[in-house]
């Protein structure tokens, strides 16, 4: 068989596995009753290569994948890789899981690398064309930002970023912060992780965090291990490369990007697009994956000012610290917004937890994993491994309950002596 038939095939191939995703996602997401078995054209490969580089995973069927990728009874062993100073919606994730140890057993908190830094060049494509007209509230929309600056008298040249590794220390800084407000001892849980981004499918960055990815995923323990993943996944990319056994023992749930059905590039998302080798490492690998989408799915997770005021502010030093950082949004303040009637943030990180407290707030969908094209956009390939994506997520429901922990918590620490627990650090709050 030539090449270019071969190929044709394949593309064939791809074109309907990219139909099937897309109807049985709608079926699903309409009819919740109904699971639609996926299409399978051949075996399922065992994927050896990955980009450049040869790296053997182990082969999981999509039987066992099936059973991996279900929900677990019980306390779930969790490991979270998170960017967590880089907007505030971590912050309220952790603590919700951190508020829920009925389910979520967090044994360690990594910090990922982040950096915005990737901004700049647009930022100042934007200057030299003068493209500063709209007025759009989006703290992304780079010709808003632009204007604002220069209502400010602000000279592009001038806004400063982050370094990846200025990134990464910020969080570790800020889940030690975190947890001192809710009276916990970060020691033994927090772990430095990447200062840096790969550079290469096969570059190993290694930090501590990456080996206590792979330290708890090798556990002597029948539970299988979670890795929250609500950043750029650097960590877990690492460990993967060092340690490919532990696709076998692990389960990662990871929000970015669009629906998998969609045909735009996922260039927008921050946690996809930052480590570029890592996020095409995630999806080729062939580790058990909960895809979670940000567009579409994870965004509906808004939480507007009165909520914050009404629920949050108040309960507790932690709901102090919380409702602070959303009134004093790093992001915002970077961005030039002022407050304005009617804001919200989209606390996209709650969605991981949602399926671990409660599945049936997620409601999933199995479809063949997709890879990623040069321009990050999804590409449906034949004898791809199956992989368990979000339709929908309950808004409410996971508010309702983040609220009530929240408010739980907040009484039992006021029933406390003065003083029981950690000092918390000295960040300004309130």
């Amino acid at each position: 068989m030539s090449y270019q038939y071969s190929d044709l095939l394949a593309g064939l191939d791809g074109i309907l596995l990219g139909w099937w995703s897309t109807v049985s996602y709608y079926i699903t997401t309409r009819y919740r009753c109904l699971r639609l078995r996926p299409l399978s054209f051949r075996r399922p490969a065992r994927f050896d290569k990955v980009g450049s580089a040869m790296t053997m995973f182990p082969h999981i069927s999509d039987e066992r994948r099936m059973e991996m990728l279900a929900p677990q009874p019980g306390r779930v062993r969790v490991v979270i890789d998170t960017d967590a100073a880089n907007e505030v919606d971590d912050q309220f994730a952790i603590t919700w899981g951190l508020l829920s140890p009925e389910r979520v057993d967090i044994e360690a908190i990594v910090s990922a690398p982040f950096s915005r830094a990737y901004f700049r060049e647009p930022l100042l494509a934007a200057a030299r064309a003068n493209v500063d007209h709209s007025t759009a509230g989006e703290v992304d929309d780079i010709a808003a930002w632009l204007h604002r600056l220069r209502a400010a008298g602000v000279d592009p040249e001038d806004v400063e970023f982050e370094t990846t590794a200025e990134g990464m220390e910020m969080s570790f800084a800020e889940i030690g912060t975190l947890m001192g407000w809710l009276g916990m001892s970060s020691d033994g849980v927090a772990f430095r992780g990447a200062d840096r981004f790969m550079e290469s499918p096969d570059d190993i960055v290694d930090s501590e965090g990456a080996r206590r990815i792979i330290e708890a995923a090798m556990a002597d323990d029948d539970r299988l291990l979670h890795v929250v993943a609500i950043g750029a996944v650097t960590n877990i990319a690492a460990a993967l490369l060092m340690e490919p056994e532990i696709i076998t023992r692990m389960v990662v749930s990871w929000t970015s990007g669009y629906p998998t059905f969609v045909r735009f590039s996922n260039s927008p998302s921050m946690n996809l697009v930052q480590d570029q080798h890592a996020s095409r490492l995630l999806f080729d690998s062939g580790v058990p994956l909960l895809y979670l989408p940000g567009y579409y799915i994870g965004e509906q997770l808004v939480m507007s000012l009165p909520e914050s005021e009404r629920w949050v502010n108040g309960r507790g030093e932690i709901g102090s610290y919380l409702h602070y950082l959303y009134t004093n949004n790093r992001l915002r303040a970077q961005r030039l917004v002022e407050p304005f009637p009617g804001q919200s943030w989209v606390c996209w990180d709650f969605i991981n937890f949602a399926w671990l407290i409660d599945p049936t707030w997620v409601p999933t969908a199995f479809v063949p994993t997709p890879t990623l094209d040069g321009d990050l956009k999804w590409r449906h390939l034949p004898s791809r491994p199956l992989m368990s994506e979000a339709t929908d997520v309950d808004r409410d429901a996971v508010y309702r309950d983040f609220f009530r922990k929240l408010d739980q918590h907040s009484k039992a620490v006021d029933k406390l002596p003065h003083g029981v627990g950690p000092v918390p650090s000295a960040t300004e709050c309130c």
